[in-house]
């Protein structure tokens, strides 16, 4: 099995950023495949906000939830009881966990060293005619306005955690190609974005990157590994509140999206 580590952690800058994730502002181009009775898989379903609110659209059907760490399961529990809740590996699935109608993961092949053997597996657990749903972003294509070299230093900085860990920061464009990969033959890829451009929406994407580079694992990595120093990335932190103070400050972040059919 490949080895990978997750690049953010686990600290709560980045579960501010998981637990503002809903159906609607994360996985909008699944959401007319889905009704009533289907079966789901979310893999990598983190503290399942995402999971829940794509429940509610296929219940009564079967959905699991599925992350490799405990604690961040035990922490979705609390959400709702009507979720099989189950830790587990993305590569090597419970051989109960199969003959689903859905299987979706949310910011998850880029993390992975081998993305197209998990999209394998995924599709290996959808019964005939069901689909492998992914939506991943692409840290190349962020955009922003206005310009900070510092900025431009932290995605470098990102990008760089990112491959060292065994991941690919710039998925999004990439789903296509892995699910061609992985044997898939019917396959819809689309795209879709995040933006921050209020005064609230910038102060709350700062903040969290902010924290992220002085407090979380990617921040410990970047000084550990000497490709940064505390300074640095206190820097980087200035700069992203300089951002968010800006009254013209706007940041895009776009992600790739496929729909594969087994």
């Amino acid at each position: 099995m490949p080895r990978e580590t997750y690049t953010h952690g686990h600290h709560e800058s980045v579960l501010r950023s998981h637990t503002w994730r809903t159906a609607q502002n994360s996985a909008a181009y699944l959401l007319d495949h889905l009704r009533p009775g289907l079966s789901l898989l979310d893999v990598g379903c983190g503290p399942g906000t995402i999971t829940v609110d794509l429940a509610a659209r296929v219940a009564p059907g079967r959905v699991v939830g599925l992350d490799a760490e405990r604690p961040i399961i035990e922490q979705a529990r609390g959400l709702s009881d009507s979720v099989e809740w189950r830790v587990g590996d993305a590569y090597t699935l419970d051989a109960d966990l199969h003959d689903f109608h859905v299987v979706h993961a949310h910011q998850v092949l880029q993390h992975l060293a081998d993305p197209v053997a998990a999209l394998r597996a995924w599709g290996h657990a959808c019964r005939q005619g069901g689909i492998v749903a992914a939506r991943d972003g692409d840290y190349e294509a962020f955009t922003w306005y206005p310009h900070d070299p510092q900025l431009d230093r932290w995605l470098e900085l990102y990008r760089l955690a990112a491959r060292a860990n065994g991941g690919e920061p710039d998925a999004g464009r990439r789903l296509l190609a892995w699910s061609h990969d992985a044997g898939f033959e019917d396959v819809t890829a689309t795209a879709s974005v995040w933006c921050y451009a209020t005064a609230a929406e910038r102060e709350w994407w700062a903040g969290l990157w902010a924290d992220r580079m002085t407090t979380s694992a990617v921040g410990t990595q970047l000084v550990a590994s000497g490709a940064s120093s505390v300074e640095e990335l206190h820097s980087i932190a200035d700069a992203w509140r300089r951002w968010a103070a800006h009254p013209d400050g706007w940041f895009l972040v776009p992600h790739g999206e496929i729909i594969a059919r087994v």
